[in-house]
């Protein structure tokens, strides 16, 4: 009932700033694309990257996949969900494995667009507390929600629905905070760069609605696909509307009233979305069906439509510049060392970080080839280097080098909303060198190993590791200083405009006069003016980082040292096919000709063998309360000589497969060349898979005692809040998420057909322990048999 009011007052809001956003968009993109085509025929100049770049970096290749418990807002209880995130970096969520292995629907998806990733529920009280004013959470009040360990994971967005997750240890908490944190910062790089018409166009158009309300500097909700990035730009002015007709009507406990408020608010962005996003595509069809007329009518009158915007450019500049300069002077050159010194250092650590990680990894394979030198040990590891890049865990120390940057002091005065902006940026282009790196050194090596045995791989491997890293310092040092320069520009020009804008905006229309008609749709004296700004400062950022470079600060190269032909034949290799490591040198050529005889099981795992394997072993029972595992790698596929134990265990009816254990209780990692044939479930028991244990979690019974104590006091808290949770909680036993942990310890008792059944897994409010499960069970048994 809160929300039906409002709802022709929204879609009124949507249609005025997508109309307002739609005339300034057609303005931009005739502007934008006059400047493809003038580049196109004039051509840009700069340094050539040296490194290779991968065209499509992740073909038949998934991110992440593992089971996690998800707190849900139906029944308030916490279940074991199964999540899978493809190449799009969109995570599909499952009741379990079996479900999305059967190509099932998924439960739901999530686009991280926007989000932010938290490790603690205090960070989440403090944004959920300033979201809606006057309902803040007083001290000793209970929370919206209890989480049921100490290591939760929370994706929190400003207008979308919050997710809720927790795992048992650390390290797991770690892991898919790491997870998050990439399917984030993926999504939010939803502008394709490759688009040099429709792009330029929207980010302008983006930028000049929010310049003309008042808004300057960066913006954290620029991120996501056109039609979030327009959502976010409607719910921007719809959200102080909401409150203030939402507030007074929302009753009950301060807990109610916050989850009416993100409900009210997911319901209201998710409208928005889809009507922002059905109102920019026929924009942007509108502009598409006239661009050819466009495009002819550019080529044709090249020459005279960029003398005409010299001569405008030229007026501007004698009406802009005194006031430009005079600004610069006072307000900005006193600033542009300690900024650009704020910016440099930590983003040239990720960068060196990044170069430490792709050394470290290929150290690792030098050293295994030593041992145990042939090409199939090559291929083994260089299946596993070849998306290092995309590996969210080991990636993660890169990031986290440049997230400790700050422009304290400065954000008030240059209108910076949050250095978040930067630090994304910066580990994307981390990650495009370490692929790009990845990328090259694949090249070169498979190249090198054409027609050579197995003696001297080593060598070969060294001169190609050293080929590649110098390259990699080179387009580093030009990446950075890039990247240094568009980060000042993007600090900077936004407050000169809206220093400079009230006095020059009353001068702008008199210089429209002096462009001819038929040149008006692609010279905007705003646009001009803006350049004109830009140009006043852009001298003295070249500079600032110029010298940067010549005293060798951070490894950046100088501008005279200039990299050309040190490889000519290299760009040959750019446009060859994905190279498959492990069907050419590992063991999918057996894979292969297995399957060139025909038989389907064979071709269908050899296709599934790059994305399969990334989830789990092809073959083995479904673990429905599993924990996560590790990120995609082929060299999780087992290998034969397991195969065979496995095997002959199974043929033996009263054997109990084991994996071997250490000395700390942790299975070893080994390596196998062929799933694993399917284990009967009466008369073996499955190992669970997890890596992530922690010292606390050692005694199985110590972990039980301590997790049962826990849920014991957070279910008595409950009670004392509400009664009707009680009677909820009262439907399923009241244990905990210890068996996340305690299963990577404990091997699982034989399952039966029952326990493997997706359709009978239960919601828990709270977890059962492993060996609570099977005490369960076997009282179940005892009584059907009595």
């Amino acid at each position: 009932m809160l929300f039906q009011p409002y709802t022709h007052t929204h879609t009124h809001r949507v249609s005025e700033v997508i109309g307002e956003f739609g005339r300034l968009y057609e303005q931009q993109y005739a502007v934008a694309l006059f400047n493809k085509v003038r580049f196109d025929i004039e051509g840009g100049g700069g340094p050539q990257p040296q490194l290779l770049h991968r065209k499509v970096p992740l073909e038949n290749r998934s991110i992440f996949s593992g089971a996690i418990f998800q707190f849900l807002e139906e029944n308030k209880k916490w279940r074991n969900r199964f999540f899978f995130v493809p190449d799009t970096y969109n995570i599909n969520y499952y009741d379990n494995k079996t479900s999305h292995e059967r190509g099932l629907q998924p439960k739901g998806t999530i686009n991280c667009a926007g989000y932010k990733v938290l490790s603690s529920m205090d960070q989440y009280w403090e944004l959920l507390n300033n979201s809606l004013p006057g309902v803040k959470a007083k001290v000793g009040q209970s929370p919206i929600l209890k989480c049921a360990t100490q290591f939760p994971v929370i994706l929190w967005h400003p207008y979308a629905r919050h997710y809720y997750f927790c795992v048992a240890t650390l390290k797991e908490q770690q892991k898919w905070f790491a997870v998050f944190q990439d399917c984030v910062r993926h999504t939010n790089d939803g502008l394709s760069e490759e688009d040099k018409v429709q792009t330029p166009a929207f980010t302008d158009a983006v930028r000049l609605y929010r310049q003309a309300h008042g808004h300057y500097g960066t913006w954290e909700m620029m991120c996501g696909t056109p039609p979030q990035i327009l959502a976010n730009l409607v719910m921007e002015t719809l959200l102080p509307e909401i409150r203030e007709l939402i507030t007074p009507r929302l009753k009950g406990k301060m807990q109610e009233r916050q989850r009416n408020w993100m409900l009210i608010c997911d319901a209201v962005y998710s409208l928005v979305v889809r009507q922002a996003q059905a109102q920019y595509e026929a924009v942007v069809e509108s502009c598409e069906a006239g661009r050819p007329p466009l495009e002819a009518s550019i080529r044709t009158d090249m020459d005279q439509i960029i003398t005409s915007k010299e001569h405008v450019t030229n007026k501007i500049k004698a009406a802009v510049l005194p006031k430009a300069e005079k600004l610069l002077k006072v307000s900005i050159q006193p600033y542009i060392s300690s900024i650009l010194e704020a910016l440099m250092d930590p983003t040239s650590r990720g960068f060196t970080e990044v170069r430490d990680v792709f050394f470290r990894e290929l150290v690792d394979m030098s050293k295994n080839t030593v041992n145990d030198g042939d090409k199939d040990k090559v291929g083994e590891h260089m299946e596993k280097i070849s998306m290092l890049a995309f590996h969210p865990v080991k990636m993660q120390s890169c990031y986290e080098k440049v997230e400790v940057l700050s422009l304290d002091g400065l954000q008030q005065r240059f209108d910076v909303s949050s250095p978040s902006v930067f630090v994304q940026r910066a580990q994307i282009l981390m990650r495009e060198q370490m692929d790009n790196a990845v990328y090259t050194f694949e090249q070169i090596l498979h190249q090198s190993l054409e027609g050579q045995g197995s003696e001297g791989l080593c060598n070969t491997i060294q001169r190609c590791q050293d080929r590649v890293l110098k390259k990699f310092d080179y387009d580093s040092s030009t990446v950075r200083k890039r990247f240094f320069r568009e980060a000042l520009l993007q600090i900077f020009i936004p407050y000169m405009l809206k220093q400079l804008t009230p006095s020059v905006a009353s001068e702008l229309p008199r210089f429209q006069e002096l462009i001819f008609e038929d040149f008006s749709r692609f010279i905007l004296v705003e646009n001009i003016f803006e350049e004109v700004v830009l140009l006043s400062v852009m001298k003295d950022i070249m500079m600032a980082v110029k010298e940067a470079a010549v005293q060798r600060r951070h490894n950046l190269y100088r501008d005279s040292i200039v990299m050309t032909n040190s490889d000519p034949n290299l760009h040959l290799l750019g446009d060859s096919s994905t190279i498959d490591w492990a069907e050419e040198y590992g063991s999918g050529q057996a894979q292969g000709e297995k399957a060139a005889d025909g038989d389907e099981t064979a071709q269908r795992r050899r296709r599934l063998k790059q994305v399969v394997s990334m989830i789990q072993v092809d073959g083995t029972p479904v673990q429905v309360n599993e924990s996560c595992l590790e990120v995609p790698s082929v060299g999780g596929i087992p290998e034969e000589e397991v195969e065979d134990q496995a095997a002959s265990a199974q043929s033996s009816p009263d054997s109990v497969h084991q994996e071997p254990v250490n000395a700390n209780g942790t299975s070893p990692k080994v390596k196998r060349k062929a799933p694993l044939p399917p284990v009967q479930p009466a008369n073996n028991s499955t190992p669970a898979l997890s890596n992530a244990t922690e010292s606390s979690w050692q005694d199985p019974e110590s972990a039980a005692s301590a997790i049962q104590s826990a849920i014991q006091q957070l279910e008595d808290a409950v009670q004392q809040e509400d009664s009707e949770s009680l009677a909820e909680a009262s439907e399923v036993p009241p244990e905990t998420v210890a068996q996340v942990s305690t299963s990577s310890q404990v091997p699982r008792e034989p399952r039966t057909q029952e326990e493997t059944n997706p359709s009978s897994s239960e919601d828990v409010s709270s977890p059962l322990t492993r060996q609570e499960i099977n005490d369960s069970e076997t009282g179940k048994k005892e009584k059907v048999k009595d």
